[in-house]
């Protein structure tokens, strides 16, 4: 493995922030269709039920009056029973996402000066480094 290349720093350990994540190894948690970026989430579904078997008639009784998502019912010329489902509600999958910390942390690879913060989420982590790095540059600019 190839060494970590670090250019001494400029300022001391107090003037750094330390923007990190990471994901536990095996460990996967239940998600909503948003988090996971769900295409049948985001543009709506069809789902096709042949109610002339025992398993199509159970499948289409299910969407009719249990599963609780709004739809528009049609039948095909082959007597197949179409669903369309609009997009923005939950779909019929199980989605697993892998759980995430994103954190702030004090100080740079030579002293770590404690938790600064610890962000919910992706979009609020980015925003916050975005931020940080536009008050740097602010900085340099005014030298």
């Amino acid at each position: 493995m190839r060494p970590v290349f670090r250019p001494d720093p400029a300022l001391q350990v107090g003037a750094y922030q330390t923007y990190a994540w990471a994901a536990p190894r095996d460990t996967r948690i239940k998600s909503v269709c948003e988090e996971v970026g769900c295409l049948a989430w985001l543009h709506g579904w069809t789902s096709t039920f042949d109610e002339s078997t025992e398993l199509g008639r159970r499948q289409a009784d299910y969407v009719r009056h249990r599963a609780g998502r709004t739809f528009r019912e049609r039948r095909t010329e082959a007597g197949l029973t179409v669903f369309e489902f609009e997009s923005g509600q939950r779909c019929f999958a199980n989605h697993e996402t892998r759980p995430a910390v994103w954190w702030v942390r004090g100080g740079d690879w030579r002293q770590d000066r404690g938790l600064i913060r610890r962000h919910v989420n992706g979009r609020d982590w980015v925003e916050d480094f975005a931020e940080h790095q536009d008050r740097v540059a602010r900085q340099i600019e005014r030298g």
